[in-house]
């Protein structure tokens, strides 16, 4: 039977398992939107098409399937750019599909034509320009392999206006067959003698630490990284990414590295004489002043992507492959190492209870206050109020951080959050494709005045769909993380982030559908999450006013190492220099 290439297109997208799809109609793919309404696959009319990306990306994140995006050809295709860099720098498999003009017409300036893989090229793991109907299927079917194995990322896919008009046969069982492409073959298994390697560094070292990023968390492979932890006594850290890959309250971690990160896991990377990296990419946020870097430490890097290792630190014993596959080879090997040496487990006391040390001196802290709310206080009652159960959105700034310094995960793929690229608008979008992924659970979207309004008109989409996120707005009417580096390093040369005139986010977003509620004082903070968490049937957006100039501390300065920390003001009863 001949199908047009809009019929190919959906009935492929049904063979991948695709059930919700993200999106915005216009002329150049109109065929694809006629058919449609006749296909099992649900689709989501997003307000902009940015928001469809940032939704496909959620989706993603939270399910582990591949979130699916469409646009229009000109200025639909470009108004995914940034939602598509969002996903491709954080290792997220998500498919795009662009329409564009008809192939006699590429090249002509053609009304809303733009070179949409050109632009997308340096921004995506692959992409596809479709110029024969006859080649769709096979285009989409490779599209979804290369975007899901190996390192996960973004593929677009181009379709002319008359590709998906035209007729082609269809055959589903040989769409069903395996993909074979030559050039694409991704490594999955490590080298045997890395491993061997690696568990006797792993036995030997007396102060190793486990350095876990989000390639731990999209590989399945988190249980794995703390079994590992509770078998050779190690202590953890993570990358934003990685935070959910071990429950918050676990004995062995010690929070979040880098910028923002603890005292107790900044100096357990300085201090540690083995660095075992699984599913990190070393990342400037991270690392801090590269060069003095763990400076005493060995490294072992597992990473499936071979040009991740070596590019910012030197490596020590390099493991190219699935992060959950290397460790379920790596376990039993450490296992062995560790019952040949009889002090192994003396030694390794010595350095847990030193770092304990180091958590309990500096703690995660900030100044009550019973007369105006602080930042970190909304955190807290978030995470009591949803028992630590929800999934959490965010946006980028000083919410992000204080969200990943004082929300204690308890599962992998709970935190939906803007890591490599920082975007700003991401989180609630992000938490319509998380809520349409998880309906089971809660999610609720931690934002900024700032971020929210970049891209609020998604409460509508939430609306439309009856999609009952929760959204928290921490309203500090500022630009907080940039008046941050302002008031610290610019002799606060406040320039161009007040934000004293916004709009009545509670009477903006009732006039979209949702419920709006404000809290000023202290007092209301868990009264007015209570009554959102009653309310299951439509968004609900929480303004809360909060201390208009409070900080996120610890913060390594840029361009310093991760013990030179700016730590928070302790007061009288916790006054202690840092060491």
């Amino acid at each position: 039977m001949k199908l047009s290439g809009a019929e190919i297109l959906l009935r492929a997208l049904e063979l991948e398992g695709v059930e919700k799809i993200f999106g915005y109609p216009g002329g150049a793919v109109l065929d694809i939107y006629d058919r449609l309404p006749f296909s099992p696959i649900k689709h989501y009319l997003t307000r902009h098409e940015q928001g469809a990306a940032h939704a496909a990306d959620g989706y993603a994140r939270v399910t582990g399937k591949v979130g699916v995006c469409f646009a229009t050809s000109g200025p639909g295709a470009t108004n995914l750019v940034t939602g598509l860099a969002t996903a491709q720098i954080d290792s997220v498999p998500v498919v795009a599909f662009t329409g564009n003009v008809p192939t006699y017409m590429i090249g002509n300036d053609a009304f809303q034509e733009v070179d949409t893989v050109g632009i997308t090229r340096p921004i995506t793991k692959h992409n596809f320009l479709v110029k024969d109907v006859k080649e769709l299927a096979d285009t989409v079917k490779k599209a979804f392999y290369i975007a899901r194995t190996g390192r996960p990322g973004v593929v677009l896919v181009d379709l002319p206006k008359d590709v998906t008009r035209e007729l082609a046969d269809f055959f589903e069982e040989e769409y069903k067959s395996p993909v074979q492409i030559r050039s694409y073959k991704p490594v999955l298994k490590g080298h045997p003698g890395q491993i061997k390697r690696a568990a006797k560094a792993i036995a030997s070292a007396e102060r190793p630490v486990l350095y876990i990023g989000g390639g731990t968390v999209s590989s399945g492979a988190a249980d794995l990284v703390v079994k590992l932890a509770e078998v050779a006594n190690i202590p953890m850290v993570a990358t934003l990414m990685g935070l959910t890959a071990v429950p918050g309250d676990h004995p062995f971690f010690l929070g979040m590295l880098g910028m923002h990160g603890t005292y107790a896991a900044n100096m357990a990377v300085q201090e540690c004489d083995l660095l075992i990296a699984v599913g990190a990419r070393f990342d400037d946020r991270v690392t801090g002043k590269l060069s003095e870097f763990a400076p005493n430490a060995k490294v072992i890097h597992i990473d499936i992507d071979s040009a991740e290792i070596g590019k910012n630190r030197a490596v020590d014993i390099p493991i190219v492959g699935d992060a959950k596959l290397v460790l379920e080879e790596l376990l039993p090997e450490v296992e062995k190492q560790v019952a040949k040496n009889r002090e192994f487990y003396g030694v390794r006391e010595k350095w847990i209870v030193k770092v304990r040390s180091w958590a309990e001196r500096y703690p995660l802290w900030y100044e009550p206050s019973d007369r105006v709310i602080k930042p970190q206080f909304v955190i807290e009652k978030i995470w009591e109020v949803t028992k630590g159960e929800a999934i959490i959105t965010t946006d980028v700034g000083q919410h992000q951080m204080w969200t990943a310094q004082f929300y204690k995960f308890r599962f992998p793929r709970q935190l939906v959050t803007s890591g490599g690229l920082g975007t700003m608008g991401f989180g609630l979008p992000a938490a319509v494709g998380a809520k349409v992924g998880r309906p089971d659970k809660t999610v609720f979207c931690i934002s900024g005045d700032g971020s929210f309004q970049m891209n609020m008109q998604e409460v509508v989409t939430a609306v439309h769909y009856n999609i009952p996120i929760k959204v928290a707005i921490i309203n500090n009417s500022f630009l907080g993380m940039v008046r941050q580096w302002q008031g610290i390093f610019y002799d606060r040369n406040y320039s161009q982030v007040h934000l004293d005139v916004q709009p009545d986010f509670v009477r903006l977003v009732e006039a979209m559908g949702a419920v709006g509620l404000r809290a000023e004082r202290p007092q209301e903070v868990e009264e007015v999450l209570k009554e959102a968490m009653a309310i299951n049937d439509r968004p609900v957006v929480i303004d809360f006013i909060v201390d208009r100039e409070e900080d996120v501390f610890p913060m390594v300065p840029p361009g310093g190492a991760l013990h030179e920390m700016i730590l928070p003001d302790y007061g009288k009863k916790k006054a202690k220099k840092a060491v």
